[in-house]
């Protein structure tokens, strides 16, 4: 097998190697991206669930101290 033999296997693999592994890095790319668009969404969703949980908190505790406050008249 002479150099050229050789050369055309090296360089034929790495044509198909090279772009294969770049088209492969941007896909994984986009994964990321979508995925971190994601994950920001449910952390907004969590976020807002929580602030509701908070007010409910809030508005139980305002009415129970309002019915202590009523008992304590009597």
């Amino acid at each position: 097998m002479d150099w050229l033999q050789v050369l055309v296997i090296v360089f034929g693999n790495a044509a198909w190697t090279i772009p294969m592994w770049l088209w492969t890095r941007s896909e994984s790319r986009a994964d990321v991206r979508a995925i971190d668009l994601k994950i920001e969404t449910m952390r907004q969703e969590a976020n807002s669930i929580l602030k509701a949980i908070q007010q409910e908190i809030k508005d139980f505790h305002g009415r129970l101290c309002a019915i202590e406050e009523r008992n304590r008249g009597k």
